[in-house]
């Protein structure tokens, strides 16, 4: 059976080791593991979305589909005054987010493991999401719908993908969804989405 970054149990071997990494003006060392999304460097998708995420001071921001933290934590220490929640379903990547919560010594942020938003009833002003589109357009179509309800009235959900590698219709999911969408920043083929949620 072929293992995937969003087995919820990881079978291979976890090997362990450290990755410095650098984005919106702050570092982070991180420990990263085999079965693991983007384990050997930070992927041009997350680093866009890390350089270019809209986040204001109070706000209540989920990282959904974390992996190891990169940029959850990366955020969480270039905005101190929001709150962030990483999760994700693969046990060893919520593992490794706890530890690199620890290990970069942050206090605005928490790791849960959930699968979806099974083990997530809170509400937020942010949704980040760059979606597991191995996985299939059906889950992340269905992690839209859900980030809807998850949203307060303005809050918004921010997605990067490969607009020429399903990221264009994804994005027209977005605004079939929430009745807008809008590109936020593009770089190497990846777009930055974002729909606002409007009562």
């Amino acid at each position: 059976m072929t293992e995937h970054y969003f087995s919820k149990e990881p079978s291979s071997q976890g090997k362990q080791y450290i990755l410095s990494l650098q984005g919106r003006g702050v570092h982070g060392e991180f420990v990263v593991s085999s079965g693991v999304f983007s384990k050997s460097r930070l992927d041009q998708g997350s680093s866009l979305l890390i350089e270019n995420a809209v986040i204001e001071a109070g706000w209540k921001i989920l990282d959904l589909g974390c992996g190891y933290g990169p940029i959850g934590i990366l955020l969480a220490k270039a905005f101190p005054d929001a709150g962030f929640l990483l999760s994700d379903v693969n046990q060893r990547a919520v593992h490794l987010a706890r530890l690199n919560c620890k290990r970069n010594y942050l206090q605005n942020a928490i790791v849960r493991s959930s699968d979806g938003f099974d083990g997530i009833p809170e509400i937020f002003d942010s949704i980040l999401l760059n979606p597991p589109q191995t996985a299939g357009k059906k889950v992340c179509i269905q992690l839209f719908e859900d980030s809807f309800y998850h949203l307060k009235n303005k809050g918004i959900l921010q997605v990067v993908a490969r607009h020429n590698k399903g990221g264009a219709s994804l994005s027209k999911e977005m605004e079939r969804i929430f009745g807008n969408v809008r590109t936020t920043a593009r770089k190497s083929g990846y777009h930055v989405y974002v729909s606002e949620k409007r009562n």
